[in-house]
């Protein structure tokens, strides 16, 4: 593509001593083919950036290219309107890890300089994807999470549909007697004033509720979701989607090891908050009075068998009736029996609180619940702590269940997508295609400790889900308590109206927040194989009749794992595309085999092993210069014909620096890393095919704060390359 181009090099932080900047230059303007090239001691400043504006104002510059600091530094100091920025990495990359005035180093400034050049070459300013949208926020379920979701969106403007399958707003905490303490001095449970929140919604004008009503379909999406809604007969255009559908009590009928439905008093502390509501806290099997109950913790939580993750609440529901029980005889003893009691924050208080009120906490390990003579249970414990057995006869055993998110057990959005109609969770697993295999390959990415929440990169997007636009919010996402629950209704609000905000606008959503390119089909080159609609971990194609792909751009998070499973290479963005990194390859310059000096390519995922190598620049760690990094939005979107022109070019190896995968994997886009190493093991099949050494391309998982290790996973790569020897094609 025709561009004017002025190059830009900052010569503070060191870079101006690391390298020769009139040697760049000169590459830049008779190479590159730059308009101009010049240099500024501090580009950030005010002064740095009235110099860049000036020429794009005098010169008519279409691009910027700065050869300063990383791209993940400076971004609001280093954008100039609309003007098309691209940044080349000479300091955490360049002067702050190699040598200065080292001819290595020279070489790979000059070589970063070429590579801009030969991208600039095949790519253009991206033209974003706009089309009207709604801006009204879609929220299921109707419970505290739910409600208050719609009171923030409603506050801040926008249109809320809730639909609540119950015939009334409340959800679950319509059955709480009363809540825990949440205000100074912690010390008292507080009364349910769910009134007042269902009282907010109903008068609110902007918010539109359907009781006794479900999902019946979505289609559409993210901007233009068409929302059919079964039980009211009604249909809604909608924006963006909340899930708040809460929590449904572990079936404590599969607990009949702790007496549950074999013993007749033993309840869950669900049915405790029922009879506390009732006023009828009393024995069920003969109405008799309450003078001993225990209480047993992780009642099918934290087991392989039934619940493997704590479900967060459950010690802080104990502790609460435990009040119950006083409250109605101050005589009564209480026992709590637990795994391990977690009390984070302010409920360490009320903890401390119940203890002085006398109840009796064991460390132990339930070894049988039966009937008692007179009715009331036994209870069988080992006394971990003692190292005996002990046994405790009372009036009530109540089993602390945990909670199982309503999108594990219920149909809850019933979306017209091509991958499914609900949100994907960790339960669910991956196929892939080979390319030369025909049959799939399942991946199992059971996470056996998330229990069918839904999926998503939980540590850096909470709320997020795997379908763009639509955000979890409350116990579906992970299990909390109801204050928790309010601060995630407010959080999956603004980030459902910001997601329309920028959609609106043409920009991606999270992680590449802002990001104006969108994919682009050649679809006449189109195969049909379906790898990209199987591939895309956001549900962003779905297929006709013949399997074409039909994109949806607002449903597009940016990854490019599409442009990496096209065998054809039909899929591309305008500033991102398969063509694209083929070309800063060829415009590495490879030495001859007689200069001894080795040419490694690195594919490097922007989200972790950008910034690890950025972190240990910053520590001046130091590593080969004979590294030449090419930034990849997501290590999924690999191409094998990258690694294939590079092995022809005569690079004598390829690394591939991608995100961690597996259970706890870290990968921004969920599948990146394991799909890197499913392509990747075909490209060791062809290079053994070859005769070359299946070495030479190896791939490892960065995690960002594990930057230390960056550059001895990098030396010990050069150091088995040089064992290998110069690659032959070398010459």
């Amino acid at each position: 593509m025709e561009h004017k181009l002025g190059v830009y090099i900052c010569t503070g932080c060191g870079i101006g001593d690391a390298i020769d900047i009139e040697a760049v230059a000169k590459i830049a303007t008779d190479d590159v083919k730059a308009a101009l090239c010049k240099n500024h001691e501090c580009l950030c400043s005010e002064e740095g950036h009235a110099f860049v504006q000036a020429d794009i104002d005098g010169e008519g510059l279409d691009v910027v290219a700065l050869a300063a600091c990383s791209m993940r530094e400076k971004q609001a100091e280093l954008t100039w309107g609309d003007t098309w920025v691209e940044r080349i990495n000479y300091r955490e990359q360049l002067a702050w890890c190699h040598e200065p005035n080292d001819e290595d180093t020279q070489w790979l400034a000059e070589d970063y300089i070429r590579m801009l050049g030969a991208r600039l070459g095949v790519t253009s300013k991206p033209v974003p994807h706009i089309e009207e949208m709604s801006d009204r926020v879609l929220v299921v379920g109707g419970g505290i999470t739910g409600m208050n979701a719609a009171l923030f969106a409603a506050k801040a403007g926008k249109e809320v549909v809730i639909v609540e399958k119950e015939d009334a707003l409340g959800g679950f905490l319509k059955r709480v007697h009363k809540r825990f303490p949440v205000l100074p001095p912690y010390e008292e449970l507080e009364d349910n004033d769910i009134a007042s929140t269902v009282e907010a919604v109903a008068d609110h004008d902007k918010i539109t509720v359907y009781l006794s009503s479900t999902i019946g379909k979505i289609d559409g999406a993210p901007g233009n979701f068409d929302v059919t809604v079964d039980g009211a007969g009604a249909s809604e255009k909608v924006g963006s989607i909340v899930m708040a559908a809460g929590f449904t009590p572990y079936d404590a009928s599969k607990l009949t090891h702790l007496g549950y439905g074999e013993v007749k008093d033993v309840v869950t502390s669900v049915e405790l908050e029922d009879m506390a509501s009732e006023g009828k806290l009393v024995r069920p099997s003969d109405e008799g009075d309450l003078d001993t109950v225990v209480f047993i913790q992780c009642a099918g939580s934290r087991d392989a068998d039934h619940l493997p993750y704590c479900s967060t609440t459950c010690c802080s529901v104990s502790l609460k009736q435990t009040q119950y029980i006083a409250d109605a005889n101050d005589e009564a003893k209480t026992y709590v029996l637990y795994k391990d009691m977690r009390t984070p924050g302010q409920w360490e208080t009320f903890y401390q609180q119940v203890q002085k009120q006398g109840t009796i906490f064991v460390k132990s390990e339930i070894k049988s619940v039966v009937a008692g003579d007179d009715g009331g249970a036994v209870v069988t414990i080992e006394d971990v702590l003692l190292g005996e057995d002990v046994e405790i006869e009372c009036d009530l055993v109540v089993l602390a269940v945990g909670q199982v998110p309503a999108c594990k057990s219920e149909q809850l959005l019933k979306l017209g997508y091509r991958q499914g109609p609900e949100l994907p969770s960790m339960d669910a697993k991956l196929e892939v295609k080979s390319d030369d295999d025909e049959e799939a390959e399942v991946v199992d990415r059971k996470d056996e400790v998330t229990g069918g929440f839904p999926n998503s990169h939980f540590i850096c997007f909470p709320y997020e889900t795997r379908r763009t636009g639509i955000y979890a919010a409350g116990p579906v996402r992970q299990p909390m308590d109801i204050a928790s629950a309010v601060d995630d209704a407010a959080g999956a609000a603004f980030k459902a109206i910001k997601s329309v905000a920028l959609m609106s606008e043409g920009k991606s959503v999270h992680p590449r927040v802002g990001d104006m390119s969108w994919p682009d089909f050649a679809l006449q080159r189109c195969t049909q194989c379906k790898r990209c609609t199987e591939e895309c971990p956001f549900g962003a194609l779905d297929e006709d009749e013949k399997g074409t792909p039909k994109p949806n751009p607002t449903r597009c998070r940016r990854c490019g794992i599409c442009m990496g499973a096209c065998p054809e290479r039909i899929v591309g963005f305008a500033d991102y595309s398969v063509q694209s990194i083929n070309s800063m390859i060829k415009g590495i310059y490879v030495a001859e085999e007689w200069e001894e000096k080795p040419a490694v390519l690195c594919l490097v995922c922007e989200n972790d092993a950008y910034p690890a190598l950025d972190m240990a620049g910053t520590a001046r760690m130091k590593y080969s210069p004979f590294v030449r990094f090419v930034t990849m939005r997501c290590l999924g979107g690999l191409n094998l014909q990258w690694i294939a022109d590079a092995m022809a070019k005569g690079f004598d190896g390829v690394l591939l620096l991608g995100c961690k995968a597996g259970d706890d994997y870290q990968c921004h886009f969920i599948q990146g890393s394991e799909l890197a190493q499913t392509r990747l093991s075909k490209v060791q099949e062809t290079l053994d095919r070859l005769m070359l050494e299946s070495e030479r391309v190896a791939f490892h998982e960065i995690e960002i704060d594990n930057f230390g290790a960056v550059p001895g996973i990098i030396d010990d790569f050069m150091e088995k390359l040089e064992a290998l020897g110069p690659n032959p094609f070398k010459d």
